[in-house]
């Protein structure tokens, strides 16, 4: 993955200026990649001399709450909405990390819409960005936008200026978005970056198990739950989905967060090729989709739920009853194999 030069001279001569008033934005419901080069880039801006303020449009996962400066990140769905909507108002420079459309922030994409004057730049590893941005760092080749962060940070202030809280939120971003780095884009250059961060001392078996082993007894029960009683098999053992409801959901005492790698699971089985699976919300079913090898679910999504993401990882949308959700989902899994697409 190459960096434009005059793209990395336009950011530059941006934070070159006098102090700004920065915004940074992420998704709804961040993940570590998302919470990771939020914090990291916002420690780089604020070193540079800017007053930076972090956004997410609801709360991250429980998981992460070990994170340096995660206490900082403001909270659209849950804490004073007028503070979010008075930072994007007075920002000069709005960074978007990790998601390529605003319709990513829900609600929270009406604030961003009000505020016209401010340079937008764009840092993301996902395909088909759908928005005008001032600059833009679109590398869907990378692993993680953490990783992007990296080489952004590398490119401005050199490796060097990297310190060991921004290693290790930026660590988080490249073994959560690469599957503890099994998936997704495993060049030399993302392995040289994960030596750069380990040197500046972080514990990479601390960061591994405050992720990966911290979760609820709610949450195992609730995976048990799903896998025994909610996963189908399709087509001869390739495709495999799941559901879960709200109130099966309260049954688990579900967090934000607990369903998260859920879909990745029936991947674990032999000959599985896809894998979805589909969480109400109040007013919509959120879908997530994976896959292995040549099977496109960024053109599945974009197809059926009028979403995206990469090729074996995306997401959308349904707004109709889970059952006829599920009943769309398994039609439209028969016309993509007929059309020689799984």
């Amino acid at each position: 993955m190459e960096l434009s030069r005059p793209d990395i001279e336009a950011l530059r001569e941006l934070l070159a200026s006098p102090a700004r008033k920065i915004v940074t934005l992420s998704h709804t419901n961040p993940d570590g990649d998302a919470v990771g080069s939020s914090l990291a880039w916002a420690e780089a801006l604020r070193r540079a001399g800017h007053t930076v303020t972090c956004i997410v449009p609801n709360k991250y996962p429980y998981y992460l709450d070990w994170m340096a400066g995660i206490r900082d990140i403001v909270i659209f769905k849950h804490d004073d909405e007028q503070r979010a909507a008075r930072a994007v108002e007075e920002a000069d420079l709005i960074f978007c990390l990790d998601f390529h459309s605003l319709s990513r922030l829900d609600a929270l994409s009406d604030v961003i819409a009000a505020n016209t004057s401010a340079r937008r730049i764009l840092i993301d590893h996902h395909l088909n960005p759908t928005e005008p941005f001032d600059l833009s760092f679109s590398h869907p080749e990378s692993s993680s936008t953490c990783y992007l962060i990296y080489r952004i940070i590398e490119a401005l202030w050199g490796r060097q200026s990297i310190s060991k809280s921004q290693a290790e939120v930026l660590y988080v971003g490249m073994m959560t978005d690469t599957g503890n780095f099994s998936f997704s884009f495993l060049t030399p250059d993302l392995f040289h970056a994960v030596a750069a961060l380990v040197e500046t001392g972080i514990d990479v078996p601390t960061i591994y198990n405050n992720v990966y082993n911290s979760f609820t007894e709610g949450r195992a029960r609730l995976f048990g739950y799903v896998i025994n009683r909610k996963m189908r098999i399709l087509r001869r053992g390739t495709v495999a989905h799941m559901s879960l409801t709200e109130e099966e959901m309260r049954r688990y005492w579900f967090q934000q967060g607990d369903s998260e790698g859920f879909v990745n699971y029936p991947l674990t089985i032999k000959k599985m090729k896809m894998s979805a699976i589909f969480i109400e919300h109040h007013d919509f079913i959120r879908v997530s989709l994976r896959s292995r090898g040549d099977v496109d679910v960024n053109l599945f999504a974009g197809r059926y739920f009028n979403g995206g993401g990469h090729r074996n990882a995306a997401g959308g949308k349904s707004f109709e009853p889970m059952a006829q959700t599920i009943a769309r989902f398994e039609r439209a899994v028969d016309e993509f194999a007929a059309e020689g697409l799984l």
